[in-house]
């Protein structure tokens, strides 16, 4: 396992605006009556499509 990180001050302000705007670009594909399919890789099994934001928000593991 690596080492944590421990970040302060605008780097980490950074690190988490760049987490959250890749988190909302992911979802925000799935909004409206025009939302879009997404695929969602398991590591077991078949993938499985949504349109659903919470199940894609879910999903999502940021490092």
């Amino acid at each position: 396992m690596a080492a944590k990180q421990i970040v302060f001050d605008a780097q980490a302000q950074q690190k988490l605006l760049d987490g959250i705007n890749k988190l909302a670009d992911a979802v925000k594909v799935t909004l409206g009556p025009k939302g879009r399919n997404v695929l969602l890789e398991k590591s077991f099994g078949a993938p499985r499509v949504t349109k659903d934001g919470v199940s894609v928000a879910k999903e999502i593991e940021l490092a």
